[in-house]
């Protein structure tokens, strides 16, 4: 067998986002937020895309959303690259999802908890060894909680965790090790036959039940990962290389950023040819958000009149 990465945003969201996947993304939340606990015992997987009802706000770039037992919405991305104000994106999306659960003239008390759980490819917290990281609103200085906390941040960083099949033991160790291994897998383990929605879910990201134009867009889509996480890399370093002191977090952005416009244009050529200095120009002022957005769209450009029109929508 061979095994498409559910750390990339097609397989992701074919194994737990799919109307066939509720089980699976059951168990897989009960293991990650709640310590392998029966706490979900129902959930309803909704359009992680909708429209909000405040046209002003910022597009959201979920992967899966959810609304599961005691009417809390669950938010989860899965994230490979450490992009420029990353940290800050999650909680947009928190807040924007608790946000816009109103309609117009309703009260405050119809709001219902949120949680964003955010799985990494990268480390995001030096200071704790911990795979997984839990986050609420706490008094500064006796750490107690605040009232009914309704936006909890939870993040499993996979670099962080290293146990071996034989030494998985929970429910929790078996899913993060799911998320970090299974491209490198050429059966399901055997240990893993006694959770009946990792068996699934492993069929689900068997390459032998894609298309051969789901396995050709997938191809596309690690390609263009790989290339940015090298082009970000590539970047960080011009940037150190022209002055900019290591390690501090400006100069840190900035490589990113380049690596990311690098990226982008040597994409854009390969899709549409050749882009004019004035859509460069215009290119180099998106912010590291917009870029990554561009990103993302490049891959269904077709000539330079798609670009243009992205440009007109997204980067007026």
């Amino acid at each position: 067998m061979r095994f498409i990465s559910p750390k990339t945003d097609f397989a992701f969201k074919r194994i737990f986002g799919s109307t066939d996947s509720k089980d699976i993304l059951i168990s897989f939340l009960n293991a990650l937020l709640y310590a392998g606990q029966s706490t979900i015992q129902d959930l309803d997987i909704i359009d992680p895309y909708s429209a909000a009802s405040i046209t002003s706000l910022k597009d959201s770039y979920l992967d899966v959303k959810a609304q599961i037992t005691g009417d809390k919405t669950v938010i989860i991305e899965m994230q490979v690259l450490n992009v420029a104000a990353f940290e800050k994106r999650v909680i947009y999306n928190a807040a924007k999802t608790y946000a816009t659960q109103l309609k117009s003239g309703e009260g405050y008390s119809k709001l219902n908890p949120v949680i964003a759980l955010t799985i990494t490819d990268f480390e995001m917290f030096e200071s704790t060894e911990a795979v997984i990281s839990h986050f609420v609103l706490k008094e500064r200085e006796e750490l107690f909680d605040y009232p009914n906390p309704e936006i909890e941040l939870v993040f499993v960083e996979l670099p962080k965790f290293d146990k071996e099949l034989d030494e998985l033991t929970t429910l929790t160790e078996k899913w993060i090790y799911f998320m970090k291994n299974t491209p490198n897998l050429d059966a399901i383990p055997n240990m893993m036959e006694t959770v009946p929605e990792i068996q699934k879910a492993f069929r689900i990201a068997n390459q032998a039940n894609l298309s051969p134009q789901e396995l050709e867009d997938l191809e596309k889509r690690e390609i263009f990962m790989e290339d940015q996480r090298g082009a970000i890399l590539k970047g960080i370093e011009e940037g150190r290389q022209a002055g900019i002191e290591e390690g501090k977090q400006e100069g840190r952005q900035e490589g990113i950023k380049e690596g990311q416009l690098t990226l982008i244009l040597r994409l854009l050529e390969r899709r549409i040819g050749e882009v004019t200095p004035d859509v460069i120009t215009r290119i180099r002022g998106l912010s590291s958000q917009e870029l990554e957005n561009l990103g993302e769209a490049v891959l269904g450009f077709g000539n330079v009149s798609d670009l243009t029109a992205w440009l007109q929508v997204n980067a007026p």
